[in-house]
């Protein structure tokens, strides 16, 4: 037997609130990974971290990806049993998606679908959680009787076959291949002066570092010094706040 895994998500971003106010429900994204320590997780969302609104097939990346951009984001994890011939299908499936991933795009309109209990199925077009559904049934795993386009990522977390293995902050999940890398909720303070050094030796200059003496971060160039500024401007509230 084989494992396979169904994260569930809520970065806590704009868009993911405003579903939330709706469904109620604790986590409105789904991803579908081959591997436990999520290196290959795929799904539908953005394929741009700033730009909400133009989505289609993603090869998700907790280190550059959208998430980086949610540091504070949470997640359950659920484990689901499958034989080797049924991973190795999912496995080809999934390859295809990517070989073929321009031509896919996000099932905007698929979503209007879901409240009302109406399928709307677009070619070459998915949502979430439908995708997720879709890959596995096409594999030979049927989780729902209704149509995929009607599965929803709480549809997940309520089913009977899947075991769930962690829930809490995401990059916290002990198995995350990237969890070694920076996170402001694990250190107190960012090496930005030598962070922004090097980014001026190799992205300026060509002068990369030897491995193991390079500062990291996941959510590129900007975010460390936003990061920075936001808790020295939260410490200074606080410190009005006691003298006040």
């Amino acid at each position: 037997m084989k494992s396979v895994y169904i994260l569930l998500s809520n970065t806590g971003s704009l868009p993911t609130r405003a579903i939330k106010a709706v469904t109620s429900a604790p986590y409105n994204h789904s991803s579908i990974s081959l591997d436990k320590d999520m290196k290959r997780i795929y799904s539908f969302g953005r394929r741009k971290p700033t730009n909400p609104f133009w989505g289609g097939f993603v090869e998700e990346d907790f280190v550059q990806g959208t998430f980086s951009w949610y540091p504070y984001s949470t997640c359950a994890v659920y484990e689901l049993k499958v034989s080797r011939r049924t991973y190795q299908k999912l496995e080809r499936i999934i390859q295809a998606f990517i070989r073929n991933h321009k031509t896919y795009f996000y099932n905007y309109i698929g979503l209007l679908g879901v409240p009302v209990n109406q399928p709307i199925d677009v070619p070459a077009s998915y949502f979430c959680s439908q995708f997720v559904s879709e890959t596995l049934r096409r594999a030979g795993v049927t989780l729902f009787e209704k149509s995929s386009a009607l599965v929803t990522p709480d549809d997940y977390r309520m089913h009977e076959d899947l075991t769930l293995i962690y829930e809490g902050p995401l990059y916290e999940y002990p198995f995350l291949h990237s969890y070694a890398w920076y996170h402001p909720k694990k250190y107190r303070s960012f090496p930005f002066r030598k962070y922004m050094k090097q980014q001026v030796k190799s992205e300026v200059l060509g002068i990369y570092e030897e491995e193991g003496r390079t500062y990291q971060f996941r959510d590129g160039f900007i975010k460390p010094k936003k990061i920075l500024i936001s808790r020295k401007w939260n410490n200074l509230k606080r410190l009005l706040s006691i003298h006040s």
